[in-house]
């Protein structure tokens, strides 16, 4: 592994969440993509487009942080890297077999549009691999909730059925969803790292990693700070 890659790895992979969620949501994705076109939106530096590429995929990653595109032209496995925005997706209808996409939505000034072209740029059969911000229980530390929304420009918050509404009015059908920090600790813990843990907070706790995924073991799967999503696009009546 060269240095860039590393320096990604830590990044992306020691980190109290990003790696069980990017894992899962690119194990949803399929084992082996050969020959499969896979988006990222909103993929930053391409890290988990790149994993996608590791798995035989033509993949491609989409962001508007060119600095973090840069970065990401030197992995091993980098993607394709454009310069665009997720709202105005710059690819004919149809385009894409997978598509991903790691908490960004909320970030979006319209989710809707978002979703609505991510939509259209998957073929019939295709299928999106998406996670969200939730946090279920936000009322309960305002002062926190405000703090991570200021801090990383979240516009909205989502659940799998607000989702679901979503995908379904868009020609797709749920099929799976998850949600990770589930337990009133492991949440409280995700919002104060986010509100208070500086810019390698959540890196920095990465020894707490198998201690959430314990609790959400034991924890219903129906409430959390994250939910990841898969739908699959029906195909044309």
């Amino acid at each position: 592994m060269g240095l860039n890659d590393a320096v990604a790895f830590v990044g992306h992979q020691v980190h109290v969440c990003r790696f069980r969620e990017g894992g899962r949501l690119l194990r949803w994705l399929g084992d082996d993509l050969t020959g499969q076109r896979v988006l990222d939106v909103a993929g930053g530096d391409g890290y988990w487009a790149a994993q996608a590429r590791r798995k035989g995929a033509h993949a491609v990653s989409i962001d508007l942080a060119r600095h973090k595109m840069l970065r990401g032209a030197r992995l091993a496995y980098a993607p394709a890297l454009i310069e665009g925005d997720a709202l105005r997706l710059p690819f004919a209808d149809g385009s894409f077999d997978k598509i991903l996409s790691i908490c960004a939505i909320e970030h979006f000034d319209d989710g809707g549009a978002s979703l609505s072209e991510m939509a259209r740029v998957l073929r019939p059969g295709g299928e999106i691999a998406m996670s969200a911000d939730v946090l279920s229980r936000r009322a309960e530390w305002p002062e926190l909730f405000r703090a991570h929304a200021t801090k990383y420009h979240v516009k909205q918050t989502y659940t799998h059925e607000s989702l679901g509404d979503m995908f379904t009015e868009r020609g797709l059908d749920l099929q799976e969803y998850s949600y990770q920090f589930r337990s009133r600790a492991a949440e409280k813990l995700y919002l104060t790292l986010s509100a208070k843990g500086g810019r390698v907070g959540f890196n920095a706790a990465a020894p707490l990693a198998a201690w959430v995924a314990a609790s959400d073991a034991r924890t219903p799967n129906d409430r959390g700070s994250i939910v990841l999503v898969r739908a699959r696009k029906r195909a044309p009546a």
